[in-house]
């Protein structure tokens, strides 16, 4: 039985050997990403995909996301009398931080998993390998469309999550609750900036390449068979979520 220093180590050095071949997975997207020739029919089935697929649970966790925080903001701007605040409060969280991070991890549950699997299935069953036989260079062919369909699918997710939540808010504070609505409209123009909102657009930009670039690469260095191609679905969901949250405080740090 191995003892525990050595199992740690053992873990670091893969965790260590893992980072690396990501690195260079990416650094050979990026160069396969200004060669052609360009597939832009696998762009958009890319898009449609990460995107499309994901609007609907996308739009339904945005619009109950702003009606339960204002819910809640109501209830604690109530002690102060600040009611009003309730609006701008919730916009420029969901501009900030809500909508990129639950975006992000929305779309990670769907279509993150969904390309670990896809990959890692057509790794299992050697379909990669034929499209080495084929001349086909398999990352410009299967990694770099879905990552440019999360650069840009993504963001556009965002601001549609950022539009529900502020309609959930508008509907709890001043329909249910009874918030004045000119009051509730103009502290929201008055506080949300659009550098709160390009911030967000970032923010999301950035998760959209995380989760399809972990999900590429966790899928395209599947093994085992099936069961492989299920521990790599599972690893893609958890690796892509915490590296989120992370990458969220330090660019959370860099632009505020």
């Amino acid at each position: 039985m191995p003892s525990p220093n050595h199992a740690a180590l053992a873990w670091l050095r893969d965790a260590f050997e893992g980072l690396g071949r990501l690195t260079t997975l990416f650094v050979e997207t990026l160069i396969w990403a200004a060669r052609p020739p360009y597939r832009i029919k696998l762009l958009f089935q890319a898009m449609e995909f990460v995107g499309v697929g994901s609007l609907f649970i996308v739009l339904l966790t945005g619009i109950f996301t702003g009606a339960v925080f204002s819910l809640q903001g109501a209830i604690a701007f109530k002690m102060f009398n600040a009611e009003s605040m309730v609006g701008s409060t919730v916009a420029i969280s969901l501009a900030r931080e809500l909508s990129p991070v639950l975006t992000g991890l929305m779309v990670t549950g769907r279509a993150g998993s969904g390309i670990a699997t896809e990959l890692g299935t057509m790794r299992v069953t050697e379909q990669i390998d034929a499209l080495y036989t084929m001349a086909v260079n398999p990352v410009q062919y299967l990694i770099v469309p879905r990552v440019i369909a999360g650069l840009i699918m993504v963001p556009a997710l965002c601001a549609l999550f950022t539009l529900v939540g502020m309609m959930g808010s508008y509907l709890v504070g001043v329909h249910l609750l009874g918030i004045d609505e000119g009051a509730f409209l103009s502290k929201v123009y008055w506080f949300v900036d659009p550098p709160d909102l390009f911030s967000g657009l970032i923010k999301a930009a950035v998760f959209g390449v995380i989760l399809t670039m972990v999900g590429c690469f966790k899928g395209f260095y599947a093994s085992g068979g099936a069961r492989g191609v299920g521990i790599a679905t599972t690893q893609s969901v958890v690796v892509s979520s915490v590296t989120i949250l992370i990458a969220d405080y330090f660019l959370t740090a860099a632009m505020f």
